[in-house]
């Protein structure tokens, strides 16, 4: 069984509702996850915020967060993922935002990416993840897979 079905089976027993909240990856998680049939009893829906605009007018990434952080940052990714809860009916979200590439800078390098992830009645977790210049693709993988990673472990799936 796929990580994506194992997430939609704990979340359908606990009545969890999922949203995601996606920059660099461009919807692939919730791609992933709505590969799988009858994941329309689980995922609630997903936002892809690929410019500072997005993430302000969807999701309600404050701002002044961005200007102070720039959008690759643990300050982000927690509004996203927060924003995601608030602008939906899920009980959990998850949140991309990094650097696929190619390019990066001496601060902010290809393959740092940043995730958040929110659930009703708990703390925000953040963190960021160093995959490196695997090239834009695998990166984008990488992020993938590691926000369903995330989802399966807030599920205990």
């Amino acid at each position: 069984m796929s990580v994506a079905a194992r997430i939609l089976d704990a979340a359908r027993t606990q009545g969890a509702r999922i949203a995601t909240a996606e920059s660099c990856t461009g919807g692939m998680v919730a791609a992933a996850l709505t590969d799988v049939a009858g994941s329309s009893a689980v995922v609630d829906r997903g936002f892809v915020t690929y410019s500072n605009a997005a993430k302000h007018d969807m999701l309600g990434v404050s701002e002044a967060t961005l200007a102070a952080y720039g959008a690759v940052s643990e300050p982000v990714a927690r509004e996203m993922a927060e924003g995601a809860l608030r602008h939906s009916r899920a009980t959990l979200a998850v949140s991309i935002t990094g650097i696929a590439g190619p390019g990066g800078s001496e601060f902010k390098p290809e393959g740092r990416v940043c995730f958040g992830l929110a659930q009703q009645g708990c703390e925000t977790h953040v963190e960021t993840v160093e995959f490196g210049a695997l090239g834009r693709a695998e990166v984008r993988r990488a992020a993938r897979d590691h926000a369903l990673v995330l989802l399966a472990g807030a599920l205990r799936a």
